[in-house]
């Protein structure tokens, strides 16, 4: 008789992560292939030569995978959204009247 052994999946909990990209950036990374796509039919439609459409379309792909992996290096799973949501609260908090505090008795 066989004894069968399962393994237990201890990646609960854990970020999506492909190739080093987390959470979002993976579909940053697809959204930017597909926009490369376009601008490569795009391109050649127009009637610009294949070899300088590849080229472009080239350089542009590498400077995205650059920055898209440099975004998810630098700011991970929640860092982007941190960075934002801290924009939205205010530096100092400045009150010109003090009846607020006197309406509270």
């Amino acid at each position: 008789m066989h004894t069968s052994i399962y393994k237990i999946n201890k990646n609960i909990n854990k970020p999506i992560e492909f190739k080093g990209l987390k959470a979002q950036y993976i579909w940053w990374l697809g959204a930017a292939v597909i926009g490369l796509m376009i601008l490569f039919a795009i391109m050649y439609i127009a009637g610009i030569n294949a070899y300088l459409c590849v080229v472009v379309i080239l350089m542009a792909g590498g400077f995205s995978i650059h920055f898209i992996y440099r975004l998810s290096n630098k700011y991970g799973e929640h860092g982007m959204k941190k960075k934002i949501a801290k924009r939205s609260i205010p530096k100092t908090i400045r009150i010109y009247n003090r009846k607020i505090f006197f309406f509270a008795q």
